[in-house]
């Protein structure tokens, strides 16, 4: 009877380092899976961030793209307000040549 507890408690001794050692193993497997799940945390906050600073640069040259279109659209009207005035003007010499060709031109009556 004595050897039947004795062999009884050797079984749950055995029994218990069994499951302790199980239970390392799965301690250890959740340590490792933890510090996947940082470093890919990690990598993804990284990505976020370059992610931010691209989105940044992007804004920016959207803005001095924006500005280089405000630039040219009011040069172009300067050019064509320039254009307009020699216009005007041409067309007033034109007038006042006419003018001085008709006085010049017209016969004595």
């Amino acid at each position: 009877m004595r050897g039947d507890v004795m062999d009884r408690d050797i079984l749950k001794a055995e029994q218990g380092r069994e499951d302790a050692e199980a239970g390392r193993e799965a301690h250890e497997d959740a340590r490792i899976s933890s510090e996947e799940l940082r470093r890919l945390a990690e990598d993804a906050r990284k990505l976020a961030e370059e992610a931010r600073h691209a989105a940044e640069a992007a804004r920016a040259a959207a803005e001095d793209a924006r500005h280089a279109t405000i630039d040219a659209v009011r040069a172009t009207a300067e050019a064509i307000s320039t254009n307009l005035e020699q216009m005007k003007a041409l067309e007033e010499l034109r007038r006042a040549y006419r003018e001085i060709k008709d006085i010049v031109t017209k016969k004595p009556g």
